[in-house]
């Protein structure tokens, strides 16, 4: 999940970046417009204004599509996630020969002797290490 999260890290990144730019222009704009507006001409400060208006909307378009690139990304990773814990939850299964394992949230009770977490984890550290794969 930290190598996932990384992953999606470096590769949001520069949109970042980008994004913070345009918002730095459309307040550099907007002081300049608050400061020198009153004095400019009439069409001048109208395309000040026009220029700070396509770059919100700019500003804006981007910031939404680059949460909705990031939630299907984040959704991407969870899902190899979910899958390779899933493999390794039946590995441990079969192995140990339980009829029943349980998600945590679905339990109304449960002693920590049978608790397998710790079991799963090691699972993907040692398929993670040994870039084995899981049957």
């Amino acid at each position: 999940a930290l190598d996932a999260q990384q992953r999606i890290d470096r590769e949001f990144i520069p949109r970042d970046a980008e994004i913070k730019e345009m918002a730095q222009q459309a307040k550099e704009l907007q002081e300049k417009l608050e400061k020198k507006g009153a004095a400019m001409n009439e069409t001048d400060r109208r395309e000040l204004e026009r220029e700070l208006a396509n770059l919100s909307r700019n500003y804006q378009r981007a910031q939404r599509q680059m949460r909705e690139d990031l939630t299907v990304r984040q959704n991407e990773e969870y899902g190899v996630i979910l899958e390779l814990t899933d493999k390794a939850i039946h590995f441990i299964a079969e192995k140990e020969n339980y009829d029943l394992i349980l998600q945590l949230q679905d339990s109304v009770y449960r002693s920590q002797r049978i608790d397998i977490t710790d079991q799963v984890i090691d699972v993907l550290n040692t398929e993670k290490r040994d870039n084995a794969t899981l049957p």
